[in-house]
């Protein structure tokens, strides 16, 4: 492993080691956002343009580094900025930090995935070459498969980065409405279970299949021609 992958593996252990020491994830809950956002909101309102950069350095470190606490941060960018401006922040943050892990996992494991499991990978590889935006849609949509297992994933195959951000600032955007919204009306939030009802839960499902029809076209199409 050369010096720029070390120093990479390194930084990112320190930053993960000084969450956990200072036990910065007791900020990151609800009983925290509600008692904080008053203050929040009063650094906003004189320090607006400082507020959304630091919101989203936050958000961008915490997506990055796989960390716990992205729906609490969603809710406080909706409980600070507004619904619409909050979707819109707290959605490119996340999909900078997502993309940072996806090219962080690219460069430190792709190439020794691929040497060991290349064969395996190979129908895998021309699949998301091909299709990948759908693909991607699909399991960013659907709320059963974890956020950051996709992008440490998807830098492991050979999907275009261009189809990533793509699939990724769109895919996100529904969940991070919703969660937006709600941080709007924060007050009348008492769980996190209450944001994404089964409806909801139900309503992104029902997207990610739209998603995947030009694959199931596309698979349809091709048998039929075979």
């Amino acid at each position: 492993m050369n010096k720029r992958k070390l120093a990479i593996i390194i930084f990112a252990v320190i930053l993960l080691a000084l969450f956990y020491y200072f036990d910065l994830g007791r900020f990151l809950t609800l009983a925290a956002l509600k008692a904080n956002r008053d203050g929040l909101a009063a650094f906003y309102a004189e320090h607006r343009l400082l507020t959304v950069l630091l919101f989203m350095a936050v958000y961008i470190v915490q997506t990055a580094l796989s960390l716990p606490g992205a729906a609490i941060l969603s809710l406080a960018f909706g409980a600070i900025f507004g619904a619409m401006r909050g979707t819109v922040y707290a959605c490119l943050a996340a999909s900078i930090g997502a993309t940072c892990a996806f090219l962080a996992t690219r460069y430190l494991l792709h190439d020794l995935v691929q040497r060991r499991f290349g064969g395996r990978l190979e129908k895998l590889n021309r699949e998301l070459e091909e299709r990948g935006l759908s693909y991607l849609l699909f399991l960013r949509l659907v709320p059963v498969f974890p956020f950051f297992l996709i992008n440490l994933a998807a830098g492991l195959t050979r999907l275009p980065l261009r189809t990533f951000i793509i699939g990724t600032i769109v895919g996100i955007i529904p969940g991070g409405f919703v969660y937006c919204n709600a941080g709007a009306s924060l007050a009348t939030i008492n769980a996190l279970r209450e944001v994404a009802s089964f409806r909801v839960l139900g309503s992104f499902a029902l997207l990610g299949l739209f998603a995947l029809l030009p694959v199931i076209y596309g698979k349809i199409r091709g048998r039929a021609r075979g």
